[in-house]
């Protein structure tokens, strides 16, 4: 058995959080578009890049968006990440105006990238939650990030360990399966959740993943709610 969250589903929120970025931006088409994906040699970012393309390929075929980059990152390494996006940049002329990062860090590394060359933010994509995550949403830099409540995992993997144990039929359970490259395994898949600035609270704070002491330190204090 295989408990996780659906990466396609990931991959989608990712894609579907540019989409409305780049709308509430108002910019103007053609979108340049830049893509940073995780790891090549990682079957999630393989799952999170087709969740992502499902919705930003048919952009890209209409002419409405135009794909200025599309590379993998070395084992997710975000000091790569930031050399690849420079060198994006650079190619661009600084013309990107949104950019798929699959993960928090990756997009960490753009937020640095156009610093860096005195560039403004422009929408980008997270994943994770990370406190880094949520304080450049939080300061305008990241456009969202997506949460996979840990505490939902380990209830569904307990729920499905006591089911086995007891024998008891697990088909209530299952949600899917997943092919590790041999066989078909049946998997519990969790739905994530799309975080942005406006949903920061209801999510990951009311949780407990993350608190306001983590968030609110240094620069970000003052991007942060005074009622908190």
């Amino acid at each position: 058995y295989y408990v996780s969250f659906d990466n396609e589903s990931v991959g989608r929120l990712q894609g579907e959080g540019l989409v409305a970025a780049v709308e509430e931006a108002g910019l103007a088409e053609p979108v340049r578009v830049a893509v940073l994906n995780g790891s090549p040699t990682d079957n999630n970012a393989t799952l999170f890049k087709n969740g992502y393309d499902s919705v930003i390929n048919p952009l890209f075929e209409s002419g409405a968006w135009e794909e200025v980059d599309d590379q993998s990152v070395p084992d997710w390494d975000n000091q790569q990440a930031l050399v690849i996006f420079e060198q994006m940049l650079t190619a661009a002329g600084g013309e990107i105006d949104a950019a798929i990062a699959a993960n928090d860090g990756l997009a960490g590394s753009v937020v640095a990238a156009l610093a860096n060359q005195g560039l403004p933010p422009i929408p980008v994509t997270g994943q994770d939650a990370t406190v880094g995550g949520i304080q450049n949403i939080l300061a305008g830099r990241q456009s969202m990030t997506v949460y996979k409540a840990i505490k939902a995992e380990a209830e569904a993997a307990a729920a499905l360990a006591i089911a086995i144990l007891k024998g008891e039929d697990t088909s209530d359970l299952v949600t899917g399966a997943i092919n590790n490259g041999t066989n078909d395994v049946p998997s519990v898949l969790l739905v994530p959740v799309s975080v942005t600035k406006d949903n920061i609270a209801e999510t990951v704070i009311a949780d407990g993943f993350r608190t306001w002491d983590e968030i609110c330190v240094g620069e970000f204090e003052e991007f942060c709610p005074a009622d908190r």
